[in-house]
């Protein structure tokens, strides 16, 4: 259970983002609002390799191995709040509707819902370029900065996002376009360069070639190149001639992961239709952590008595007992009542005493469980509403 709340004034929270690739599958919780630390992770990424053949039952279970090691953190944010998740394939509405890089088996497949089904919980999905590239215009190189960034990453395929004064065109798909006869990702991906055996200048070639073709379509403000060649840009950068600034990315490998989470909750907060139903989570989020809170403090009060009430109970019981029994015999009167009524069949204090603390155990445990059974009939119906949400309303 995260233990700190949404900050009025710098919009501070955590939550969840998912980057699947075709090798490894990441996670992390992600520190997002404006104020220090925004758009770093909070602890290490944790890694799966992404299974083979990567289907989706099988990718669905390993979202939740992730989610699962993710949401046992004590930063984790409350589950009410739903789970971020980029994907290597366009997905419309939540749909996918291509497999470059991925299982054909997923082309028609509603990511969103196989995985909220799985997760149990809220789940969000887009394009992983788009995610890349949302995280670098709000945390990264691209902050800031007006016009059209074009944001390429680099690296089994070739992915694109396009911005527009700091807004998201999605699933623009600039690893297919045509290069030297063959589609582009074939020739100048990062894969495409180690399968080739391409030293740097070599490789800068194929760049020099892309990059000028997609400058001459689209004019951009700036390039940014992402992917985990983005640890490497001194390699290639400066043999590359453009009229358009190139800067690698400043998220580097984490971008994906930042920008799913960040899709999941504050983008999923600028649109009005969804607003309403993300603020309805957060409140939940907050009433659940406030209630656990409050468990969390009885229990610490109850040292005296209520931290062991069972204890407490069977000890003045025994006390009980004890005050029952015939003098000097080890033994109890007459008959069990006896025990429990003292003198002329009235209770005796030690009697009294347990019951009281019995009753009010009894009462207790009946409190948390309603309280729990309340708590989970919120948890459930936030999910539904924001189920309903992320599949009606448009990105």
């Amino acid at each position: 259970m995260a233990n700190h709340r949404t900050d009025p004034a710098t919009g501070a929270h955590t939550a969840l983002g998912i980057d699947v690739g075709g090798t490894g599958m990441k996670g992390g919780i992600v520190q997002l609002g404006t104020g220090p630390g925004a758009g770093q992770l909070v602890g290490s990424r944790f890694r799966i390799p992404t299974p083979q053949p990567a289907v989706p039952a099988s990718v669905a279970d390993v979202l939740g191995q992730i989610t699962a090691e993710l949401d046992a953190r004590p930063e984790a944010p409350p589950s009410t709040l739903p789970v971020g998740v980029d994907f290597p394939a366009v997905i419309q509405n939540g749909i996918c509707r291509t497999a470059t890089n991925i299982d054909p088996s997923w082309i028609g497949t509603d990511v969103d819902e196989l995985f909220s089904e799985h997760l149990k919980r809220p789940v969000t999905t887009l394009n992983d370029a788009d995610a890349a590239g949302l995280a670098e215009v709000r945390f990264g190189a691209g902050k800031g900065v007006a016009g059209t960034v074009l944001v390429i990453t680099l690296g089994t395929g070739i992915g694109a996002g396009l911005f527009r004064d700091g807004e998201l065109v999605p699933n623009l798909e600039l690893g297919t376009i045509e290069l030297d006869g063959a589609i582009a990702e074939q020739r100048a991906s990062a894969a495409a360069r180690e399968r080739d055996g391409l030293d740097w200048p070599e490789y800068a070639e194929r760049l020099q070639r892309y990059f000028s073709y997609v400058e001459g379509i689209f004019y951009p403000d700036l390039f940014i190149v992402g992917g985990g060649i983005s640890k490497r840009p001194q390699d290639y950068l400066p043999r590359l001639r453009l009229r358009t600034p190139i800067v690698p990315a400043a998220l580097r490998n984490n971008a994906g992961i930042v920008g799913a989470a960040l899709w999941a909750t504050d983008v999923l907060a600028e649109s009005p239709a969804r607003a309403t139903v993300l603020e309805t989570a957060r409140r939940a989020a907050d009433r659940e952590m406030a209630r656990q809170a409050e468990a969390d403090a009885d229990a610490e009060e109850s040292d005296g008595w209520d931290g062991a009430p069972t204890e407490a109970v069977a000890a003045a019981e025994r006390s009980a007992g004890t005050a029952g029994e015939a003098p000097g015999t080890g033994t109890a009167g007459k008959t069990g009542d006896a025990v429990k009524t003292g003198k002329a069949g009235k209770p005796g204090k030690a009697g009294e005493k347990a019951a009281r603390l019995r009753k009010k155990a009894d009462k207790a445990v009946k409190r948390a469980a309603k309280a729990e059974r309340k708590a989970a009939k919120e948890a459930r119906a936030v999910h539904k509403a924001m189920e309903k949400a992320i599949r009606r309303s448009g990105r």
